[in-house]
């Protein structure tokens, strides 16, 4: 059971990103995947969800308006579309089930930059 993360790298502010996380190993449609970010210096903190029972997206405020979470079941996949990226968005973006939470991949490094 793990998950990979993909699809970060550096932009300029305003810019996008799309991520990916790809599940394996466990029923996909069972969980809810969420994102979460670690930057320099920070703890980590949950920035986007979407409720696999009901379609529910959760959002962070300091995302809201920017981020869209989204996912394929047939693909196993979860996705973040980032828009509008600021300098205090860079940081390692990691996905993780929402409950019986898997240890924590590698993650993918955003950074926002001029």
């Amino acid at each position: 059971e793990h998950v990979v993360e993909s699809g970060g790298g550096l932009v300029q502010p305003g810019g996008s990103l799309r991520l990916s996380c790809a599940a394996s190993g466990f029923t996909f449609d069972h969980y809810t995947v969420g994102w979460f970010r670690q930057a320099p210096g920070k703890e980590r903190e949950g920035v986007s969800c979407l409720d696999n029972s009901n379609g529910n997206t959760y959002y962070a405020d300091s995302v809201k308006g920017r981020f869209t979470v989204s996912r394929d079941n047939a693909k196993s996949t979860v996705y973040l579309q980032m828009n509008s990226l600021k300098p205090d968005d860079s940081a390692v973006y990691y996905c993780n089930r929402a409950t019986i939470p898997l240890p924590w991949g590698q993650g993918t490094q955003v950074t926002v930059s001029s």
